[in-house]
């Protein structure tokens, strides 16, 4: 195996996602729609397995955490007790000559002192703008039909905290994981898909004792940082930055993000926030019920505090299509390109690929693929030479290839390839789905 080049872009990775179907431009045939991004059949293949990946550690693997479903459109008072409706909005100011915006804290600071836009232009004054997305809920658009997209799923927890402890008898502490679409009318950067005003978000609100909420908190930093490193991404390439003073949420009480060093430099992976007794003392101010527990084993009641982990869905699958990005030299002037995506998450887990169409190769082949659809995410081709094949597997990140030959016919074995190795060895028909399963329980990155 060559030495891996690390010359990824993110001209590399829009390229990447679009040839191979992973990320297309919104409504493309019309000129594509700005912040707004369609996913392929690979993309939504990667996406749906990071959520389901996260869900299960979030959830299935905690006795005390449980998820729910809030709806996207809530009641307008939900986002008055939360501060969004007074207080969501970045500063923005508009290039006088060409009419584009952008937001004050993304210029330098010598196109803030000079108040010139990155084209060279005047800058208008800095004003708010809020970032809820207003519509209206009925046949008639007046003030008292007047609703938003949510920003955050987190407030659909916040309102259903008694319902979930009522419904499910949980006990301090616990958690409840939600996983769903958010919008934001924000000024967006041309960096694909870190900000978008449509996105996803993988969100878990930890409900604590007041005077353990710095434990939790402590607790959750590590657990989150260690869950990406388990997902195969280079430690090197993740840092915690906490959060000063004139960075802090209005209702946090301490903040850390977990950054990724992406193309483009560090920025925010997930962020982490003590939020607490804030969200649920708002709510009961805004609704009048009460939303205090009763600890069972004290007869003390008291309002919660809330321990926050919040990470975006499609900016996950942007952090793992550029950590995965390798390019590799196999030998002199032969480059490889490699997604080295983790099993548990790949598009595709086997390729199954006859060594040649006739003699009855393809037709065992297209069996073996079919026994192995029912338990892995399979592709089957056999089309071209069996190193090309290889190539486009490795390219959309496949971990694992099966090649049927003759020596099939003879013997019942089956070549397996490795991606991230390029090693084959011969393994029985009838152990091949063992034998997958065990490599994606034991599997470890390759220079990780």
């Amino acid at each position: 195996m060559g030495n891996a080049q690390n010359t990824v872009t993110m001209e590399k990775i829009v390229s990447l996602a679009k040839r191979r179907g992973f990320i297309f431009s919104s409504s493309e045939i019309y000129g594509g729609l700005s912040s707004a991004w369609d996913y392929g059949p690979l993309g939504s293949e990667l996406k749906n397995r990071l959520q389901r990946y996260w869900w299960r550690e979030m959830t299935q693997l905690h006795d005390n955490i449980v998820g729910m479903d809030a709806a996207i459109m809530m009641h307008p008072r939900v986002w008055e007790a939360s501060g969004h409706v007074a207080g969501f909005s970045d500063k923005m100011v508009e290039d006088t000559v060409t009419n584009e915006r952008y937001r004050w804290d993304h210029l330098t600071n010598e196109q803030q002192e000079t108040r010139t836009s990155p084209n060279g232009n005047p800058l208008s004054e800095p004003r708010d703008f809020n970032l809820l997305f207003k519509t209206h809920l009925g046949p008639t658009a007046d003030s008292g039909s007047t609703v938003y997209l949510r920003p955050e799923t987190a407030q659909g927890s916040y309102v259903n905290f008694r319902n979930v402890v009522q419904t499910s008898r949980m006990k301090l502490p616990f958690g409840i994981a939600q996983v769903g679409k958010a919008f934001r009318n924000e000024i967006v950067t041309k960096n694909f898909i870190f900000r978008t005003c449509e996105f996803e978000q993988m969100e878990m609100q930890y409900f604590v004792k007041p005077g353990e909420d710095e434990k939790w908190f402590e607790h959750w930093k590590e657990k989150r940082m260690e869950y990406y490193r388990k997902l195969g991404i280079r430690p090197d390439h993740l840092r915690f930055h906490e959060h000063g003073p004139d960075e802090l949420a209005h209702y946090a009480k301490t903040a850390f993000d977990i950054e990724y060093y992406y193309p483009f430099g560090w920025q925010e992976l997930e962020g982490i926030h003590n939020r607490t007794d804030f969200d649920l003392s708002r709510h009961a101010e805004y609704s009048g019920k009460d939303l205090s527990y009763l600890e069972e084993e004290t007869k003390e009641r008291f309002v919660p505090y809330i321990v926050e982990t919040a990470v975006g869905l499609t900016r996950t699958v942007l952090v793992v299509l550029c950590d995965a990005y390798e390019e590799e030299e196999v030998a002199e002037g032969d480059v490889r390109t490699v997604l080295r995506l983790h099993p548990q998450i790949a598009p595709v887990t086997v390729g199954v690929f006859p060594l040649v169409k006739k003699d009855g190769l393809a037709e065992l082949a297209r069996q073996i693929e079919l026994d192995l659809r029912n338990e892995f995410a399979t592709f089957y081709d056999q089309g071209g030479a069996i190193g090309r094949r290889y190539r486009r597997q490795d390219e959309i990140g496949t971990p694992y290839g099966v090649t049927i030959d003759y020596e099939t016919k003879e013997n019942g074995t089956v070549t397996v390839r490795f991606r991230d190795t390029m090693e084959q060895v011969r393994v029985p028909v009838e152990e091949l789905a063992n034998r997958i399963r065990s490599e994606i329980r034991n599997y470890k990155r390759v220079g990780a």
